[in-house]
């Protein structure tokens, strides 16, 4: 007889979030395109929930030609126009406007530092924070430290990099494990 995995309980009601939290979430990435993917979906999330972008991932994908934040840099005011018109994205100017001034800014922070990554990462010396959360209400929705990278992000030209947006991203590329400790998961991304 099988027993059920213990999940972090945010996740358990949707069959996308689940999967979503059981393979992604907390697992460290330090790829450029994986991190300015999630980056994007965090800056559209903001203010929405996690599960509505989470449903619409895939209409992302396609409308930012595969996240590839060299295409996007350059993209015209048509193609601005166009995903305005696009009804499977979250149709919000300021948003879209944001994505492309920091796929700009991300390319300019590769510049200096030759990845993004090694950027980020630097904030954490390289290596996740193991937080040890016991219930899901002691989850933080920023730290002192996701206030200084939005300081940073937003000194070299990002948009829409608030605190919470950028510690959730923290969270989703597992630059800090916020999995309760209850939480299969969280032994698994901590060993």
């Amino acid at each position: 007889m099988s027993r059920k995995a213990i999940r972090c309980e945010w996740c358990e009601n949707d069959p996308l979030y689940t999967e979503y939290h059981d393979v992604e979430w907390g697992v460290p990435v330090y790829d450029d395109s994986k991190i300015f993917e999630t980056l994007i979906l965090e800056t559209f999330q903001a203010g929405l929930s996690w599960i509505t972008i989470l449903r619409k991932r895939e209409n992302f994908r396609t409308a930012f030609d595969n996240f590839d934040y060299t295409k996007i840099a350059n993209y015209s005011d048509q193609k601005l126009e166009d995903l305005m018109q696009n009804s499977g994205i979250i149709k919000n100017r300021l948003k879209i406007d944001a994505v492309i001034k920091n796929a700009q800014a991300f390319i300019n922070i590769q510049k200096k530092t030759g990845t993004f990554s090694k950027y980020l990462w630097s904030f954490v010396d390289g290596k996740p924070i193991q937080n040890n959360i016991a219930t899901i209400n002691k989850i933080p929705i920023h730290t002192p430290l996701s206030y200084k990278i939005s300081k940073s992000l937003k000194s070299n030209g990002f948009k829409f990099v608030g605190p919470k947006t950028v510690y959730a991203h923290m969270q989703a590329i597992g630059m800090t494990n916020d999995h309760t400790i209850n939480c299969f998961r969280y032994k698994e991304i901590k060993d």
